[in-house]
């Protein structure tokens, strides 16, 4: 959900000696809160306006979740500002139709990734969610417990989980399994986030015979091929010797890259489990198919879609106040919409505006020549290409 109540309240603003809030009316479609746990007597009591469908499209400002369909986008209106994850680098038809609908547009996947944005990062929010999500997925599937049992029948030994990716997803699942009693591995081609493996509890992964893949912005640079396939023989052997692997690993606009090979799987124990995060966008597990669970050989390869809606109450609440901190861009205190393209966080995340995409990177995909002044890329892509979380 776009917005909860505790976050309607502080955008509303009713007490006059408080600072916060910005002054804003508030409409919620009836029934939006229900599966995140918020009905609409609770928006009610927060002073939002609950309304039908239809209207809830009508508003100045428009707050959403996912991509939109072609029909949602087709009840905006010209100069109304949707704010949402629209897919920018993937779904160009979804951007093309926002650029003829006259529509400004801000993907939540291209917040910029600076240090005052950090609040406005969904990206990072809801690959926390995911990250924990799925490690809670992969305890229940797995069939046996994650930490040490002693009982009169014996002793249980703790399972043992290689998540690959050390990004925020990556280090949240390496935690979440760390707090069940598992014995974690994690593995990342970077040598810094060895440390952050480390730091957690896990055990890092250290494939030496690599350089190391950082680059200067402290992202992952691309690996040659040679290197690719060094990396994926390593983790064949290694992933024989575990009961769970979690990957993250995916490449903003690309497919994401092949981890495991179909081989690799097979070598696994019958028994095991693979969720691989980014079976939407490739799969890093060669067998792994979006929104679906395949038996290799009695591996379960798991490619769960959307992940953060398996925990829609705190994915709802951090959301919403990512939300919130990108609309204080937005509004002044009386109020009132004004956009500063100026601003390196409102020019960023800024997909189309004025009936034309003004991010080079989404105009490309689309192939378009964006606006004469678009000189920002989604989500500082270039630098982070290889960042394992998204």
């Amino acid at each position: 959900m776009a917005l909860i109540p505790d976050v309607v309240k502080s955008l509303r603003k009713t007490d006059p000696d408080s600072d916060s809030g910005s002054n804003l009316d508030i409409v919620i479609e009836s029934g939006a809160g229900a599966e995140a746990g918020h009905t609409d007597e609770q928006y009610t009591e927060a002073e939002a306006e609950v309304v039908d469908a239809g209207a809830a499209w009508g508003a100045d400002v428009v707050l959403h979740v996912a991509v939109p369909s072609s029909e949602e986008i087709g009840k905006l209106r010209q100069g109304q500002v949707f704010i949402s994850h629209l897919a920018p680098l993937t779904s160009p038809d979804t951007t093309k139709a926002l650029k003829s609908a006259g529509v400004t547009s801000f993907a939540m996947e291209s917040i910029p990734r600076i240090t005052r944005a950090q609040a406005m990062d969904a990206l990072s929010s809801q690959a926390n969610v995911a990250g924990y999500a799925a490690a809670l997925l992969a305890a229940r599937e797995a069939g046996r417990f994650f930490p040490m049992m002693t009982t009169a029948a014996g002793t249980v030994a703790p399972a043992k989980v290689l998540v690959l990716g050390a990004g925020v997803a990556g280090l949240q699942a390496i935690a979440t399994a760390k707090r069940l009693g598992a014995i974690v591995s994690g593995f990342d081609i970077r040598r810094a986030a060895w440390e952050q493996i480390a730091s957690l509890g896990g055990r890092p992964l250290e494939l030496d015979f690599i350089p190391d893949a950082e680059d200067e912005g402290g992202y992952a640079r691309p690996l040659t091929e040679e290197e690719n396939e060094k990396v994926r023989e390593a983790l064949a052997e290694n992933v024989k010797k575990q009961d769970v692997v979690i990957t993250t690993a995916q490449i903003p606009g690309r497919p994401a890259p092949t981890l495991l090979t179909e081989e690799a799987v097979r070598g696994m124990q019958p028994g095991s489990v693979i969720v691989d995060m980014a079976a939407d966008s490739g799969g890093n597990a060669e067998p792994s198919k979006p929104g679906e669970t395949v038996d290799v050989d009695g591996v379960k390869v798991i490619g769960p879609s959307n992940l953060p809606s398996a925990m829609p109450t705190h994915a709802s609440q951090l959301y919403a106040k990512n939300l919130e901190n990108l609309l204080k861009l937005m509004v002044g205190e009386d109020g009132s919409l004004s956009l500063d393209f100026d601003d390196d966080v409102i020019a960023g995340a800024c997909i189309t505006h004025e009936g034309k995409i003004r991010n080079e990177r989404a105009a490309e995909v689309a192939g378009e020549k964006g606006a004469d002044d678009a000189d920002h890329e989604v989500g500082d892509s270039e630098d982070a290409e290889e960042e394992a979380d998204e």
